[in-house]
C-alpha cells in the first residue's frame, strides 16, 4: 500500500469531531468518520433526527406523509440515496409524471393537445433562455423570458408549468431564481420514486449507533485557539479537534450561529447571494373519493401563481383517500403564514373550483411550514440572480483546517436534493483528511 494511503486510513483515529446537525449530510459524515476511527458527537437542535427528512404516519399505515423530502429524484444505481434506500429495506412506488390531469381554475379540464402545446412552449422558453444568456447575466428567470420570449408569459398555461414544475423544483419563484443557473445542476437517470415505507427508513439506518444529542442548539463556534475548537451549545462549552457545520443555509443566512473569528468575507458574501426558499404541503384525508382513482397527479391552473397548483393522489399507492397539495414559489411563503384552518380553507377553495362546491371537508389534515421552522428556516437552496456555482463551492471550503461545511447548499451539481446532501457528507470527511495531511 502506498505510504500516504496507509497513513490516510489512520488519520482520523482518536480524533474528536463534533457534527452540528443530524440531517442526512451530517449523519453521513458522522458514519464515515466513525468507520475511520474518529470519536464523533452530533449536536441536533431539533427534538428528532433527520432534519428535512421526516415521515408522519398519522394518516394511515400505508400513507406516509413526507414532511420534507418526498421523492428520490433519478433513482438509478449510481444515485447514492437509492443505494442507501436499498440497504435500508425501502419499498418503492414508481411515479409517472405523464399520468396527470390538468384543470383551469374554473374546473375545465385540459385536452391532451392543450397540455402538449403548453409543455412545448414552456420547454421552448427555458431552451431559449439557456441558449441566449451569457454566464455573467444577472437577470431572474422571469425577466429573461420576458426579454427573450414574452409570448410564453402571456399564456396562463405556461405560467402554470413554470410554477408547478420550475418553481417547485427550485423552491422559489421565477422572479427570484437565476436565469443562467436555474437548470445547470446535474441529475441521475430514471423516473422519480416515492418510498412507500417512509423516507425516514434511510435516517434510521444512517443514525444507528451514533452519539446524537437532541435539543442541542449551537450558538457559537470558536476556532481562534490553535489547539482546539470550542463549541457553545445550550450554554455549555464543548471542545473538539475539528467541527462540521451541516446546518441548513437558512440558519447561516439568519446568522443564528456566531463564528469566532468571523467567517471570511467571501463566505459571508456567498451566504448572502444564495437563496433559501420554501415549498408548502397539505395532505387532506377524505371519507370518500371524488377524484379519479387512477390519475397520479392533478394540476390546477390557479389564478394566483403557485397556489395549490399541483396535487398527488395517494390512491395510486395507498388505500387511503388522500390528496397532497403543493404551494410553491412566493405563494409557499404566504401559505407558511397560515394556521392549519386557514390553510385547509385556502386549499379547499382550489379543490371546490375543480370538483364542485359540494365536495366534503377533509376528515384529517397535515401541513408543513418550512420557512417557519426555527432550526431550518426553509426548504432548500437556489441560485439567485447574480450568484454562481462558485458560491456553492465557497461554502464547501474549510476554514483554517478546523471548520468544515456540508449540506445540499455546498453541492451545486446536486443542490436541493437528498443525494446532494449525502454526497457532501462524504466529501467533507475527505476534506478533514486532507487538512490533517497538510
Amino acid at each position: 500500500m502506498p505510504p500516504v494511503l496507509g497513513r490516510k486510513s489512520q488519520l482520523l483515529k482518536g480524533k474528536n469531531i463534533i457534527v452540528i446537525g443530524a440531517g442526512i449530510s451530517g449523519l453521513t459524515a458522522a458514519s464515515e468518520l466513525i468507520q475511520k476511527g474518529a470519536n464523533v458527537t452530533i449536536l441536533e437542535a431539533n427534538n428528532y433526527i433527520g432534519g428535512r427528512i421526516k415521515t408522519d404516519w398519522s394518516l394511515g399505515k400505508d400513507a406516509p406523509f413526507e414532511v420534507g423530502a418526498g421523492w428520490i429524484h433519478g433513482p438509478s444505481q449510481d444515485n447514492p440515496t437509492k443505494q442507501l434506500a436499498d440497504k435500508s429495506g425501502c419499498k418503492y412506488f414508481l411515479t409517472n409524471d405523464d399520468n396527470i390531469s390538468t384543470f383551469d381554475s374554473d374546473g375545465t379540464i385540459w385536452s391532451d393537445e392543450k397540455f402538449e402545446a403548453v409543455e412545448e412552449k414552456w420547454e421552448k422558453a427555458l431552451y431559449l433562455v439557456d441558449e441566449e444568456l451569457e454566464l455573467n447575466d444577472r437577470r431572474s428567470l422571469r425577466k429573461a423570458i420576458q426579454d427573450i420570449y414574452p409570448a410564453a408569459l402571456n399564456d396562463p398555461g405556461v405560467l402554470w408549468a413554470l410554477s408547478a414544475y420550475t418553481e417547485f423544483d427550485k423552491g422559489t419563484s421565477i422572479e427570484k431564481v437565476s436565469a443562467v443557473f436555474h437548470d445547470d445542476d446535474k441529475a441521475f437517470d430514471k423516473p422519480d420514486v416515492i418510498i412507500t415505507n417512509g423516507y425516514d427508513s434511510i435516517i434510521k439506518k444512517l443514525s444507528k449507533n451514533l452519539d446524537i444529542r437532541l435539543n442541542n442548539k449551537v450558538s457559537e463556534i470558536d476556532i481562534s485557539n490553535k489547539d482546539f475548537v470550542r463549541v457553545q451549545s445550550n450554554d455549555k462549552d464543548l471542545k473538539c479537534d475539528s467541527i462540521i457545520c451541516s446546518v441548513p443555509l437558512g440558519i447561516l443566512k439568519a446568522k443564528n450561529i456566531k463564528f469566532k473569528p468571523s467567517l471570511p468575507k467571501k463566505y459571508i458574501k456567498s451566504i448572502d447571494k444564495l437563496g433559501f426558499g420554501s415549498v408548502t404541503k397539505i395532505a387532506m384525508k377524505f371519507n370518500d373519493i371524488f377524484w379519479d382513482k387512477e390519475t397520479q397527479y392533478f394540476g390546477v391552473n390557479t389564478e394566483i401563481k403557485g397556489r395549490w397548483n399541483y396535487w398527488l393522489n395517494y390512491r395510486t399507492f395507498s388505500r387511503e383517500n388522500i390528496l397532497l397539495g403543493l404551494s410553491v414559489g412566493d405563494y409557499a411563503l404566504i401559505a407558511d403564514q397560515m394556521n392549519e384552518k386557514e390553510m385547509k380553507n385556502d386549499a379547499m377553495i382550489v379543490l371546490r373550483d375543480v370538483w364542485g362546491k359540494n365536495i366534503p371537508d377533509p376528515t384529517d389534515i397535515l401541513t408543513t411550514r418550512w420557512s417557519k421552522e426555527e432550526n431550518i428556516l426553509g426548504a432548500y437552496s437556489y441560485p439567485s440572480p447574480g450568484s454562481t456555482p462558485r458560491d456553492y463551492k465557497v461554502l464547501s471550503t474549510p476554514v483554517d483546517g478546523k471548520l468544515f461545511f456540508c449540506g445540499e447548499h455546498t453541492n451545486f451539481d446536486y443542490s436541493a436534493t437528498t443525494h446532494g446532501a449525502y454526497l457532501s457528507g462524504i466529501r467533507v470527511v475527505k476534506d478533514i483528511e486532507k487538512a490533517i495531511l497538510n
